[in-house]
């Protein structure tokens, strides 16, 4: 048996059922809960404002949370506390303040992201890869791609990404190219749903070959050997060894900024709520940098004539 199966924590998996979350943070919720039980070996829901206080400096000051670590647990306890117990009157999670620090994201050269994507050996995984830079996609995005959400015929070409961060869906545009290299792809397998299929157990046992396996196949392959995948084809290219997957979406938003598509276009595309975080792209592209030389020097020289 469980042993942070407490009567609360099955209630609140109910509660948390109820809210119009993405499963992954369902459970992220529920596992924040559990962790709390653990530390303290009782049923959550008996603890005291001070205990949890206690609790989070203990996650700060001795397991060294990092800001999206903790802001998890923040919220997931204020969900069970809060929401779930009506301990309203607590002020806990307003001392709890996470700042996140303002890092800018790794970006890859066009020249890195040809040759990191080249090494990549597996036909699926560099097809998956490359759409990924493509649209600026997120892995999970990316993998779950259905046929009905290419819509390559239409004038411009364009892709449905359905169910993205927060639960939000877009339309990203896609270049004829890469239409192309989709249907090709998708003639190796032919699936009737998925563009890429995970190819299950029959193809690791070898009762089928990897197409027929793919055809077959009825979920989507894989965020982990995407990005295994990918870890292989930097190793081989010597490519930045910093860089992951969520590279590729940087490079994207990067890449498109410098040849000359708007902050606010760009925005639309990765699916961002605000400009706010659309924005950081804009320190990492020299191009733009140049440009605003150019501009500047344009208008001292208008004032000196």
């Amino acid at each position: 048996m469980n042993k942070t199966n407490y009567p609360s924590i099955t209630q609140f998996e109910q509660h948390v059922e109820l809210k119009d979350f993405r499963k992954p943070t369902k459970k992220e919720y529920v596992r924040y809960v559990r962790k709390l039980a653990e530390h303290f070996q009782c049923d959550p829901a008996t603890l005291s404002e001070n205990q949890l206080r206690e609790y989070f400096l203990f996650l700060r000051q001795h397991k060294h949370y990092k800001a999206a670590t903790m802001k998890g647990a923040k919220y997931s306890l204020l969900c069970f506390f809060v929401e779930h117990l009506k301990q309203e009157q607590w002020s806990v999670f307003r001392e709890v303040r996470v700042v996140k620090p303002q890092v800018l994201p790794i970006v890859l050269s066009r020249s890195e992201v040809q040759t990191v994507l080249a090494a990549v050996r597996e036909p699926r995984f560099r097809t998956c890869l490359t759409l990924m830079y493509h649209c600026g996609l997120r892995v999970g995005e990316a993998v779950r791609i259905e046929l009905k959400d290419i819509h390559g015929r239409e004038n411009p070409p364009r892709l449905h990404v359905k169910n993205g961060k927060g639960g939000k869906d877009r339309y990203v545009p896609l270049a004829p190219g890469m239409v192309e290299q989709l249907r090709q792809w998708w003639r190796t397998h032919q699936n009737p749903k998925l563009l890429f299929p995970s190819p299950g157990r029959g193809w690791a046992d070898r009762t089928f070959t990897l197409s027929q396996a793919m055809h077959l196949g009825r979920g989507p392959m894989s965020e982990s050997c995407v990005q295994a995948a990918y870890r292989m084809a930097r190793a081989a290219s010597r490519v930045n060894p910093a860089s992951t997957t969520h590279t590729l979406r940087h490079s994207y938003a990067t890449h498109l900024l410098e040849e000359g598509v708007s902050l606010r276009q760009i925005s639309v595309y990765l699916g961002h709520n605000t400009l706010d975080t659309t924005v950081i792209y804009t320190h990492l592209t020299a191009i733009s940098e140049a440009r605003t030389q150019v501009a500047l020097s344009k208008l001292y020289q208008a004032l000196q004539g």
